[in-house]
């Protein structure tokens, strides 16, 4: 697996990524869910560029022009409910994209609530034969529910290339994937990696529940 980590790299998500994290800013759930946002525009950007393209030409009102443009059928495929605003930076770059959700929750198997299990209870997707799929979720930490959400949408096709993308990732979570999706012909994108998990398998230093965050408390 090939991992690209945005925060090695001199980028405006830098910005975007520590205003989530400040406990100060996470009070403005509409900030925190345009931050989001726009780490999945400035991502789907830098994926742009890994695309294949070909040649177009435009007609103009004074004549014609050639432009190189992306010919990959995309997918962009996410899992509710904290993905949704990553989802719709996405979908902001990639306009004509087809669109995959699936909802799926983690939960604790132990009183400890540190062993967790994740649970698949709805998939809507196109077919996903031949095509692009970017399958974005927020937070990466366990790396299982990733892994899970991909092997649901497999349901509906197989595509022909697969690209994940994070804003905050955990260092476990990123090394289990990279074991259930060795070689380089998958993609992982990351805004951040974080070095661990705690006993409960949230990120740390993280930034907390980012589906809270986002829409408020779950009972």
């Amino acid at each position: 697996m090939k991992v690209l980590d945005f925060n090695r790299q001199k980028s405006v998500m830098n910005r975007f990524v520590s205003e989530l994290r400040d406990k100060d800013l996470q009070t403005d759930r509409m900030r925190f869910r345009q931050n989001v946002k726009r780490i999945g525009q400035a991502m789907a950007y830098e994926i742009s560029k890994s695309l294949e393209y070909k040649t177009k030409t435009v007609v103009t009102p004074l004549g014609e022009t050639s432009v190189e443009l992306p010919c990959d059928d995309v997918v962009i495929a996410t899992v509710f409910r904290a993905g949704l605003p990553f989802h719709e930076g996405f979908l902001d770059i990639f306009d004509t994209a087809g669109n995959a959700f699936v909802s799926a929750y983690r939960y604790y198997e132990d009183r400890d609530a540190t062993k967790i299990g994740i649970k698949i209870e709805y998939i809507a997707s196109p077919d996903l034969n031949g095509k692009t799929l970017i399958l974005v979720d927020p937070m990466l930490a366990t790396g299982g529910s990733m892994e899970l959400a991909y092997r649901a949408f497999l349901t509906k096709g197989s595509p022909k290339r697969l690209i994940m993308a994070s804003v905050i990732a955990s260092k476990a979570g990123v090394d289990y994937l990279k074991k259930k999706f060795p070689g380089n012909d998958v993609e992982l994108y990351c805004a951040a990696i974080d070095p661990l998990l705690n006993e409960h398998k949230y990120i740390v230093p993280g930034l907390g529940d980012a589906g809270d965050l986002m829409y408020g408390e779950k009972i």
